[in-house]
């Protein structure tokens, strides 16, 4: 379903940037292995997934198989894929790293937050900036407007709500300035909302979400994106990556809901796709050798997915490491050799934030990937 109408604050610009992050530190080399780099079955004789296992992506990496779901994407160029990605914290701490990755570094706010803020055509509408949980991202503080939600229906001023939007409307009717402009665009969004909550939803295109609060959180923003009501960035959780024993048994079933949740958001989708990018992040890796409870300690270098309209896919984007003893950080983890926010740049720069991104990541150089 399509709403026509338009109101002010960011003139219903149809691009949507959705933020995807995998809280726990996912295994960058278990979801896509460098099955050609004979070092890594070395390090890993029993997590290793032999490449006959895997969907081969080129000659050194293949896509773990319950990300099959992914693959679409990828063989259609709508899938670019950079491995050794992750920031310059060595700390190995969740709680650290997610934060500096979050605010961009040192800095105040986050930087989804400041992109929204700082750029050219600042986010200025009602629901420009989403995060589905119940809580606020650190990535999204100081945006100019951000919403947490789970649903839709957290959208709602419950029983009578036509007859309080009207009274609300006539109140703010007289206003002018700031706050005419931001009640207008507020109410606007609210009349949008209660249209769709009164509809039941079908996802186009075949698009089968899965349970649960991820599969559900993308059906949501996938309504909300159709539906046009001004949503300019998203973020969304995927928890529960920290993978100390039995890795297999625990991220199967995760890899499974990312794959199925982004291949069913790029069918429900559409054409929409064209205007909308995913960025999949976490805040670090595992280490490379495999431990004693068949599981993986905390690392460095991971992986990072970026999927939409105008991207380069179809291909592994970047300089490989390598797992050879002499290259790997510290007490055996893969470099870090694509800091995210490089990652992140063009991006950002593809949904209006200009060439100069010192405001969004102060104090880094920032030298943004070829990815468009």
């Amino acid at each position: 379903m399509t709403i026509q109408a338009t109101y002010d604050g960011n003139g219903d610009r149809p691009d949507s940037l959705v933020v995807v992050f995998l809280r726990g530190a996912a295994d960058g080399l278990q979801l896509v292995p460098p099955t050609g780099d004979d070092d890594y079955y070395r390090a890993r004789p029993t997590l290793g997934v032999r490449r006959d296992q895997t969907l081969a992506l080129d000659d050194m990496f293949g896509l773990h198989p319950t990300l099959a779901g992914l693959k679409p994407a990828f063989d259609d160029g709508e899938l670019a894929i950079v491995h050794a990605a992750g920031s310059e914290d060595s700390s190995r701490s969740h709680f650290d790293a997610q934060d500096l990755m979050e605010h961009g570094g040192i800095a105040a706010g986050g930087w989804l937050g400041r992109f929204l803020r700082y750029r050219p055509q600042p986010a200025n509408g009602a629901l420009s900036a989403i995060a589905v949980g119940k809580a606020m991202p650190e990535c999204l503080r100081g945006a100019p407007s951000a919403t947490v939600m789970q649903t839709i229906e957290d959208f709602t001023l419950g029983a009578g709500s036509d007859v309080y939007l009207s009274e609300l409307a006539r109140l703010y009717g007289s206003e002018g300035g700031d706050l005419g402009r931001a009640a207008h665009d507020t109410l606007q969004a609210m009349h949008r909302i209660e249209t769709l909550r009164t509809e039941s939803y079908q996802p186009a295109g075949g698009a089968d979400y899965p349970r649960g609060d991820f599969g559900d959180g993308l059906m949501q923003l996938a309504r909300l994106i159709k539906a046009q009501v001004g949503l300019e960035a998203a973020s969304i959780d995927l928890g529960g990556w920290d993978s100390h024993l039995a890795q297999d048994t625990l991220l199967d079933p995760l890899m499974g809901r990312l794959a199925q949740g982004l291949d069913a958001f790029r069918r429900d989708l559409g054409s929409a796709m064209a205007t909308t990018s995913v960025v999949v992040m976490t805040e670090f890796g595992r280490r490379v050798q495999e431990n004693a409870s068949l599981g993986t300690d905390h690392g460095r270098g991971s992986v990072m997915f970026v999927m939409g309209g105008g991207v380069q896919g179809g291909r592994v984007v970047g300089n490989w490491p390598g797992l050879e003893a002499s290259t790997l950080d510290g007490p055996g983890d893969l470099r870090v050799v694509h800091n995210y926010r490089n990652v992140l740049a063009p991006v950002l720069q593809r949904h209006g934030a200009g060439e100069d991104l010192s405001r969004i990541f102060p104090a880094f150089a920032v030298t943004p990937m070829a990815l468009y």
